[in-house]
């Protein structure tokens, strides 16, 4: 098994488009890619998922213990020849001045080559001098090897190449040149989700072409390190039942926002999970719970409008008490309308808010809350222990009716007003926050339970509430 790390000197650099070609092209001669993302990412993650076929899973420092990463990466890189970690914005970037949580720090705990992507645009000679900083800065990290990416031409690469053989003793595994017709559509949250283009297998392929055409595979598969497979951790304790649920969750072209390892915790919880299309299923299935994830509704919001037997039975399930966890674009999903763009239509109203996009994100980034017990799952932390999450939306949510109940205070992020987050509303919980089962927020157990204890109470069953 081969390891690497892919990075970069800024962000925007191309990086990600790198790695999807690097996943479609290794899979295509064979190989079985197990792909990894550094932070709390879901866009990327879903194109490397597509590109390699297997689940991308999220490395971060902020919600996540050390060893928990290293278990992490040794349990999902089983079976897999090659792991590629794909960084986030530039090699040595961080919240942390010590860079503790860098991408470099990242690799040097997993042990891992960094292969850094330089975006060449406007640069010949005075490319030495930044890779031989980033070489020298980073005193335990080995970089061992550069792809330049938006390459002017073949004059352009030849002066680029004469430079850093003269200079540096890396070795140059390939030159992208400038493609635009390659490059995948952004907006406002970053790439494109894949599971939104209808054309997203054709642009992989396409980008699979490009790295096979201008990467050396073979040299950057020998800048790998070759790591044996080590005993596998055990899985992290869950809450476990004979009684099996079933849970539904929003999977469309409006919503796709999940971490693969929290769907398979709820499945280890005891949850057999249902997809929805809320776009086009005209009903509920039988459920007994329902998770909406975060996507972009405002891009399918007249769609999603249109659906009114699915909004009324999704309002019908959460009045009669049904569990419900909601997430950003969920959130919006459940408020009364969404607007955007001078445009404006009804959502499912069982939050009584509006949400308004805006062109600037209103919460961006790394989120600290503090639980006020009014959770219906209950607290998963101890009284006065912070949880840690993740916010990006660019909606608020207006004309908000007074007397709801919160969740959470917020005390590093936006929320819902900049003190709160987490709507409470007889068995629903909406917020702004996106949480990720780890670091001791085993919010998927605790979710399967609830949902348990309401299948069980409208059944007339005794079960026991741990």
């Amino acid at each position: 098994m081969r390891q690497l790390y892919l990075s970069a000197a800024h962000k925007s650099s191309g990086k990600t488009t790198l790695a999807i070609g690097l996943c479609a092209a290794l899979v295509r001669r064979g190989l079985v890619v197990q792909p990894f993302k550094k932070g709390p990412d879901y866009i990327d993650p879903i194109w490397l998922r597509a590109a390699a076929g297997r689940p991308c899973y999220n490395l971060d420092f902020y919600t996540m213990e050390r060893e928990e990463i290293r278990q992490l990466l040794e349990q999902r890189r089983q079976g897999a020849d090659v792991v590629l970690i794909e960084g986030n914005k530039g090699l040595y970037d961080g919240l942390s001045v010590d860079g503790s949580d860098s991408n470099a720090a990242l690799a040097e705990l997993l042990e891992t080559p960094v292969v850094l992507v330089i975006d060449s645009h406007g640069i010949t000679r005075g490319i030495a001098p930044l890779l031989l900083g980033y070489l020298a800065f980073g005193k335990n990290l080995h970089i061992t090897g550069v792809i330049l990416n938006r390459v002017a031409g073949a004059r352009h690469e030849a002066k680029l190449r004469q430079v850093i053989e003269h200079y540096t003793d890396l070795p140059l595994l390939g030159a992208v040149p400038n493609a635009p017709q390659i490059q995948i559509d952004e907006r406002h949250l970053g790439l494109m989700p894949s599971n939104e283009m209808g054309e997203a297998g054709e642009r992989i392929e396409a980008l699979a072409r490009l790295v096979e055409e201008q990467i050396d595979l073979e040299r950057l598969l020998l800048a790998s390190v070759e790591r044996p497979a080590a005993p596998l951790p055990p899985p992290p304790e869950e809450i476990t039942s004979d009684t099996k649920v079933i849970i539904g969750y929003l999977a469309d072209r409006a919503f796709g926002f999940y971490y693969p390892d929290d769907l398979e915790r709820l499945v280890a919880a005891g949850a057999q999970l249902v997809a929805i299309d809320a776009l086009h299923d005209p009903r509920l299935p039988a459920i007994d719970g329902l998770f909406i994830g975060g996507g972009f509704p405002e891009t399918a919001m007249a769609e999603l409008e249109q659906n009114c037997p699915l909004r009324e039975a999704i309002r019908d399930f959460i009045e009669r008490g049904g569990p419900t966890y909601a997430e950003c674009g969920g959130l919006m999903y459940l408020s009364r309308s969404i607007r955007w763009q001078g445009r404006e239509h009804a959502m499912v109203g069982v939050v009584q808010g509006d949400s308004v996009m805006h062109s600037r994100p209103q919460g961006r980034g790394y989120v600290r809350l503090l639980e006020n017990g009014n959770a219906p799952w209950g607290r998963m932390r101890p009284a006065g222990e912070e949880l840690a999450a993740h916010e990006f939306h660019y909606s608020t949510l207006e004309n908000l009716q007074p007397g709801y109940r919160f969740a959470y205070r917020v005390v590093r992020g936006v929320g819902i007003d900049g003190r709160q987050d987490g709507i409470l509303y007889k068995n629903l919980l909406a917020n702004y926050a996106h949480l990720r089962a780890v670091g001791g927020n085993h919010w998927t157990a605790r979710f399967v339970e609830l949902v348990r204890r309401w299948r069980a109470q409208r059944q007339g069953e005794q079960i026991a509430v741990p």
